[in-house]
């Protein structure tokens, strides 16, 4: 049984979208669970006033912290901006410092196939940092999860199960965030991962809903 569990994102929704299943269940087992942000996004809009973009960071700090609370976990920004990255390095230390801190024994994050450099800097830093702590001796585990920006690659080899009263909680709960909305971008976000979910339960026979996970290769290699 996990006790401390996070799911991290290059950016607000990504966290959620890839470990909100799972960490739901964690939580309503009494899990700490919380969901992490790299960066903090920014507005679009090149024409912006520095009000207009100050009051979107707060509007979605608000989203942050509405979608979390309806999982029943809570979230943590880094706060950088893409801009304001630091090394891989830096970034890989303040992981395993986090990580050691809050004795997190399972990370949900990016798999690698994927063309967006925040996410792949994610799933660098957070691979390495797993990778470097377990080679330490440190009991923590990594997966990856379902992310409809990063398929190249991703071969699914964990399936959770999932109830429709959590799949309800999850997509109700992603309903805050105005991007899942179709506000921001035209993605189908709630379409796509409705739909996995369904040829995820074919892939497996399952009668429920299921989120897909793969294990790290560079983490789980041995036999």
């Amino acid at each position: 049984m996990k006790k401390r569990v996070v799911s991290i994102g290059g950016h607000s929704l990504d966290a959620e979208l890839m470990g909100g299943p799972l960490l739901i269940q964690y939580a309503e087992q009494g899990v700490h669970c919380t969901f992490m942000h790299v960066t903090t996004g920014r507005l679009e809009d090149p024409n912006a006033t520095e009000a207009e973009k100050a009051a979107y960071l707060e509007q979605l700090r608000a989203e942050n912290e509405a979608v979390a609370a309806e999982m029943g976990c809570d979230f943590y920004s880094f706060g950088y901006s893409s801009a304001t990255l630091p090394s891989e390095g830096e970034f890989i230390q303040m992981l395993k410092d986090y990580f050691v801190k809050e004795k997190v024994d399972l990370v949900v994050t990016h798999a690698r196939g994927t063309l967006h450099p925040r996410h792949y800097y994610t799933y660098e830093t957070v691979t390495q940092a797993v990778r470097q702590l377990r080679l330490e001796g440190v009991d923590i585990d990594l997966l990856y999860g379902e992310n409809c920006e990063d398929l190249a690659g991703f071969t699914p080899n964990k399936y959770l199960e999932v109830s429709q009263k959590q799949v309800n909680k999850w997509f109700t709960a992603l309903s805050n965030y105005a991007i899942f909305n179709g506000k921001v971008n035209s993605m189908p976000y709630r379409d796509y991962y409705t739909t996995m979910g369904k040829i995820r339960a074919v892939e497996v026979d399952s009668k429920e809903f299921v989120k897909a996970f793969m294990i790290a290769p560079m983490i789980d290699n041995t036999l």
